[in-house]
């Protein structure tokens, strides 16, 4: 699958980049320079940071691809291989030939001699070489991986130099601060910096080895011993029983072990005296590296990983079967984002001071949903992120609905659907962190700040991606999909080693920190894995996938075919949002058929419930919604029919003939003696009492019941008195009155000052009109082919204005050799003119109108009025330059361009 490519990759490793027979580069910028436009294309799409801006030439292209912050990006987006082999490389020699690399990745061959800690019964050290099988991969996969890091200009050099740029070396090389993940430690020599002398001829001496006449040589005799492996070999044969346990201790790292450098056990002080261990502090000691990959056959790493690990189908499903699953389960996401809404629209919850949604407003919403406090968290950041809810910006701040919200209801399911995904898809808050602690310590609240996390877009569309490789219908385990993430991008194990060393033996030492440090690392609780789960979670619920497979409309929402298994690396890179919107109709086209139809009646039973066997259209939803309560959701809703709830329709307007009508028509039984006696009984009291605003006051016809109003016990918090026969007066205000009598059992009805009955209704709030939350971009955007190209020309050209040869100048006109001389006014004019007359072409100095400095190599065409026409070789087309902002002029030896 991958031979043809590694081929291809080891012939460049191998051969290095043609330098055209100028000799080997001896600098990166040099060797930029070699690449040809698509290799440079590469390097800036793969590391976009480096257009920010656009560089001058390939010097300072080079000088910024040197840059931590730069490196440090890069070094995180390698998957393992390529990152464990530019660990080798950053504990190999600089510079380092390609067959160093490969023995330092595969082992040297040789197998562990009977003294050899493998042998010893204890922790085995694991010199042993990998098997055949393991060996021909991590040969056959190096050279890709060479050329990776070389392509991102994170090594560079021919294949008998091979140099990691200088910022990768001081990331990834071991230190006491910051262990690198191979485990090793320093060389000899970095271990005896400050040793005095005559310690290191002590070392020679108890080794074997002859004395030497300074420290450096004796460093050098030492290093050269524990290289030779023969040599070593008969060394550790003499060693005391409990030597070479205590070296499997440290062989895979950590390097550092405690013990008492003054008083040692025997076996410890065999291993000092002869410099296999090295003191690096009072209480500590630690294992050179070159003894280190001695013991380990000359390996860098414990478990070399060439190859991503497979990704075989868990469990496997009718391709219909997932695609109806999954669309049941978008029809839900719909139904719970208009119940969201629904409720916030008439109880709106207020804005924290600090930003975001109280705890009790997100277990009030949450029960209302009946959903998990996460899940209900969910919801609430994914109307957000579609634009649907947001801030009032009032003084008692709420949040609402927005205006976008009433265009979302009036599309079709599945174009709701797809806005919903869609914005899911981009977004990089993240609902999974509500609940959790910030760095302060702060919980972190919905809809609150602090829930940005760049990968989590990236993360999204990889994680189904990987679901997309797999045939139609086959979910994968979440184990095998987050080992898979984690090997395509590492998590940054800062002081983890790879492997937990064990507890040591009386006498040997220990490696504090290494277990916990080790279980850390291996938890995969890293952001990527918390993002994954949590995609994995959100996909389910969204109808992106079903049964835990990918649907067919989740496929197309990627822009992948709907059956078959994908490519593996398609439908990972950003798409253009022409792109993106064509993939989102294609996959709300092919979830549309999927949806169920709404329906236009209901089933009334006896029991004062109505069942819909489904979702029902709008208008007939929104009107049962005011009769009567939902009871219960699923595959069919149930409503139930009471007293408040008939109440409440007659309150909105209806009289008791409506809702007859009303059942009648969208029943597709007849309407139950029960509930049309509900109806009558609650109609015949409604409006019998009639409360208006004096503060308050009581009207009936009925001074009965007025009498028996007032001698009721249950009025007394009321404060009422008897204004006339039919008219009661109150202290309360006229919906505390409407409350209180409603208690009672009686149906009031509120009245406006002419005496006509006043129509209630919930008040739908709306905010201003908001757009969506941005999403926070991790890092600059990937550049397009169009930009790519435009800037591999300009950064080409500059390098040409900056690397021309010129004639030489007087030195007093000059500055530093090699750099553009400083011209006065008459110089510049004159070598202007004579360039125009000669059609040559010039270096010059220009500063912009925001007085940004540039060279750039032009052929002036005409000299007037105080300005230089001429074609600009930097920007490759003709310009003019006011004269006045040109600094210096050069003439070049040989015309460029």
């Amino acid at each position: 699958m991958t031979s043809s490519r590694n081929r291809e990759a080891r012939v460049a490793a191998e051969t290095g980049p043609a330098d055209g027979g100028r000799g080997a580069p001896r600098t990166l910028a040099e060797e930029l320079r070699t690449r040809p436009d698509d290799a440079l294309a590469t390097l800036l799409r793969a590391r976009p940071d480096l257009l920010s801006p656009v560089p001058n030439d390939l010097t300072q292209l080079a000088t910024r691809a040197g840059t931590r912050a730069s490196v440090v990006r890069a070094v995180e987006r390698l998957d393992r291989f390529a990152l464990q082999t530019a660990e080798a490389l950053a504990v190999a020699p600089d510079p380092c030939p390609y067959e160093t690399l490969r023995d330092l990745m595969t082992g040297t061959g040789d197998q562990p001699g009977p003294d050899d800690p493998s042998r010893t019964g204890g922790e085995p050290a694991g010199a042993a070489s990998p098997p055949d099988g393991l060996r021909a991969r991590i040969a056959e996969e190096l050279p890709r991986a060479v050329a990776t890091l070389r392509g991102q200009a994170l090594v560079w050099g021919g294949d008998d130099r091979l140099r990691l740029v200088r910022t990768a070396r001081e990331l990834l090389t071991p230190s006491p601060g910051a262990p690198s993940p191979t485990g090793l430690g320093p060389t000899v020599q970095e271990a005896t910096a400050g040793t005095s002398p005559g310690l290191l001829q002590e070392l020679l001496a108890t080794a074997g080895l002859p004395p030497t006449h300074d420290p450096v040589t004796a460093v050098a005799a030492l290093a050269g011993l524990f290289g030779d492996r023969a040599r070593m070999a008969a060394l550790l044969a003499g060693a005391p029983e409990g030597a070479l346990a205590v070296l499997a201790k440290l062989v895979w790292g950590p390097p550092y072990g405690e013990v008492s450098v003054a008083a040692p056990s025997p076996p410890v002080a065999w291993l000092l005296e002869r410099g296999l261990l090295l003191p690096s502090g009072p209480r500590n000691v630690v294992l050179p590296r070159e003894v280190a990959l001695h013991l380990r056959g000359g390996r860098a790493h414990r478990a070399p990983e060439p190859l991503p690990p497979p990704l075989p189908p868990a469990a496997e499903h009718r391709p219909q079967a997932v695609d109806s699953t999954a669309a049941g389960q978008a029809f839900t996401a719909l139904d719970t984002v208009e119940e969201l809404m629904g409720q916030w629209e008439t109880a709106a919850p207020q804005v924290l001071r600090a930003g975001g949604l109280s705890v009790r407003d997100l277990k009030r919403t949450a029960a209302a949903l009946d959903a998990t406090e996460q899940t209900a968290a969910f919801w609430i950041e994914l109307a957000y992120a579609a634009g649907l809810l947001a801030s009032d910006g009032e003084t008692d701040e709420r949040y609402a609905p927005t205006p976008a919200y009433d265009d979302w209801l009036r599309l079709a399911p599945e174009e709701r659907w797809a806005g919903l995904v869609s914005a899911w898809l981009a977004a990089t808050r993240t609902a999974g962190l509500i609940g959790g602690r910030d760095a302060k310590g702060r919980t972190l609240a919905a809809l609150g700040p602090e829930l940005d996390r760049s990968p989590a877009p990236e993360v999204r569309r990889r994680l189904l991606t990987l679901l997309a490789t797999l045939p139609s219908g086959a979910s994968a385990d979440a184990g095998g999909l987050l080992a898979r993430l984690r090997w395509e991008r590492p998590p940054h194990r800062g002081a983890a080693p790879a492997v937990p060393a064990p507890s040591s033996p009386s006498g040997a030492g220990s490696v504090p920190g290494s277990a916990s440090s080790a279980s850390s690392a291996s938890s995969g609780d890293d952001l990527r894995s918390r993002l994954a789960r949590w995609t994995l979670a959100e996909a389910e619920l969204l109808g992106v996938t079903g049964r835990g497979a990918l649907s067919s409309h989740g496929r197309a929402l990627l822009g992948l075919p709907s059956e078959g298994p994908a490519p593996a690396r398609a439908g990972e890179q950003p798409t253009t949002p022409a792109e993106t919107a064509t993939a989102t109709a294609n996959a709300a086209r092919l979830l549309a058929p999927l949806l169920p139809e709404p329906l236009d009646h209901v089933l009334l039973q006896a029991d004062l419930t109505a069942v819909a066997p489904g979702p029902l259209e709008r208008p007939l939803a929104e009107t049962l919604g005011v009769l009567a309560e939902v009871e219960s959701k699923g595959g069919a809703t149930v409503y139930r029919f009471t007293p408040a709830s008939v109440r409440r329709a007659l309150d909105a307007g209806r009289a008791a003939d409506d809702l007859h009508t009303f059942l009648t028509a969208h029943s597709r039984t007849p309407v139950p003696q029960p509930l049309a006696y509900l109806i009558d009984d609650v109609a015949r009291k409604h409006g019998h009492l009639r409360i208006g605003a004096a503060s308050a006051y009581v009207r009936c016809d009925d001074e009965a019941l007025l009498v028996e109003i007032l001698a009721d016990r249950r009025s007394a918090g009321l404060r009422l008195r008897r204004l006339a026969p039919t008219v009661l007066a109150s202290q309360a205000p006229p919906d505390a009155l409407l409350d209180g009598l409603r208690a009672m059992g009686y149906a009031p009805a509120a009245e406006s000052a002419e005496g006509d009955v006043l129509i209630t209704r919930a008040e739908a709030q709306r905010t201003p009109p908001r757009t969506a939350p941005a999403p926070v971009p991790d890092g600059p955007p990937r550049p397009d082919d169009t930009l790519l190209g435009a800037a591999v020309r300009a950064i080409r050209a500059g390098d040409l204005a900056a690397t021309a040869p010129h004639k030489p100048v007087p030195a007093a006109a000059g500055t530093a050799s090699g750099r553009l001389p400083r011209t006065t006014s008459a110089d510049t004019l004159a070598t202007m003119q004579a360039a125009a007359l000669t059609g040559s072409a010039v270096w010059i100095g220009y500063v912009n109108a925001d007085g940004a400095a540039s060279q750039r190599v032009i052929a002036p065409v005409r000299v007037e009025g105080g300005f230089v026409t001429a074609y600009d070789h930097t920007a490759d087309e003709v310009r003019t330059y006011p004269l006045h902002r040109i600094t210096g002029v050069a003439e070049l030896a040989d015309e460029a361009g």
